[in-house]
């Protein structure tokens, strides 16, 4: 068994460095004045922009560079390449599947955002756009590129001898362990890149949710004031909560490679969660377990109450933990 804050980790350092860097961000639009607003909103939040006319345009210069951009805001209805089609195309590319797409519509209508949803779009804005919708919706967006470069960062600092783990149980109790477990952890799987950010979620969740009451709603409030990680922080001194840890157990099995989060927590309702309801689509946060689920995972096994989840990549049959 191990602590893993015996786990050597900088991520709190790393994420004050990252945080300190403007987004790139394309926005990719067929209508002159809708890239305007959306350019000028975004640049008065201290970013950097560059536009594309429709989407043809816009993998034309995502293909001259792909490691260029953080995020793209995409319409979805555009001539000669539509939203979706360069969705598609950027999730078949291993070089720009990665990159967070914020979807703008005219169309409110839950089928139509399920679309965006199940072709990896998580992240949405409906058209006449709210100023306030899409700065709350970019602050989920950025928070999730710097988990990813913060999280890549980590993974690139443990290389070796991952393959002779096959079982072994951690305990932890903050944010930053959490991110630093789920990058030791992601080395011992075939594709790191794939599970990476889903084990952080999950066990980030775990810890917010579960060991510190951070209900969804909350949660919703903090990210828009910006004191998110103020609060954990906080609740992380409360007598009661100074001692509660969440266990990671990690199993390489024949049949499959399985890590079990258990948390101290009182659960939650995790069936809301395991896909992106389209009337959620706006909010800024409440995506994790979804993608968890969709890309990081074969499986997600919640127990009844929601306090503990064993994530499996490969198909694989129960363990009797």
């Amino acid at each position: 068994m191990q602590n893993i804050e015996h786990i050597n980790t900088e991520i709190n350092v790393s994420c004050q460095q990252e945080e300190e860097r403007p987004m790139r961000v394309l926005i990719v639009d067929d209508d002159r004045v809708m890239r305007m607003i959306v350019q000028r909103q975004i640049d008065d939040l201290g970013h950097e922009t560059e536009t594309a006319i429709n989407g043809r345009k816009a993998m034309d210069i995502l293909n001259a560079d792909k490691s260029k951009f953080d995020i793209i805001v995409l319409d979805r209805e555009m001539p000669e390449m539509g939203g979706l089609e360069v969705v598609a195309r950027m999730k078949a590319d291993k070089d720009l599947r990665k990159i967070p797409i914020i979807m703008a519509t005219g169309s409110k209508r839950p089928e139509d955002i399920k679309k965006g949803i199940d072709a990896g779009v998580f992240y949405y804005l409906t058209k006449p756009i709210d100023g306030d919708v899409l700065n709350s919706v970019f602050i989920s967006a950025v928070r999730e590129v710097e988990m990813q470069k913060n999280l890549k960062r980590e993974l690139k600092k443990h290389k070796t001898s991952f393959n002779l783990i096959h079982s072994s149980t951690f305990y932890l109790r903050t944010i930053a362990e959490a991110e630093a477990l789920a990058a030791f952890l992601a080395n011992c799987y075939p594709d790191p890149e794939r599970v990476i950010v889903g084990l952080a979620e999950l066990i980030t969740n775990a810890v917010e949710h579960g060991n510190l009451s951070i209900s969804y709603e909350e949660k919703t409030d903090l990210v828009e004031r910006g004191v998110w990680r103020k609060e954990v922080d906080r609740r992380l001194n409360l007598p009661g909560r100074m001692e509660k840890k969440v266990e990671v157990v990690f199993r390489c099995n024949d049949d499959g490679l399985y890590v079990r989060i258990l948390d101290e927590g009182n659960g939650f309702d995790w069936r809301r969660y395991l896909e992106i309801d389209p009337a959620r689509a706006t909010h800024n946060h409440g995506r994790g377990i979804a993608q968890a689920n969709a890309v990081s995972f074969d499986e997600l096994r919640y127990n009844t109450a929601g306090n503990e989840v064993i994530a499996i990549v490969r198909e694989a049959e129960e363990l009797d933990w």
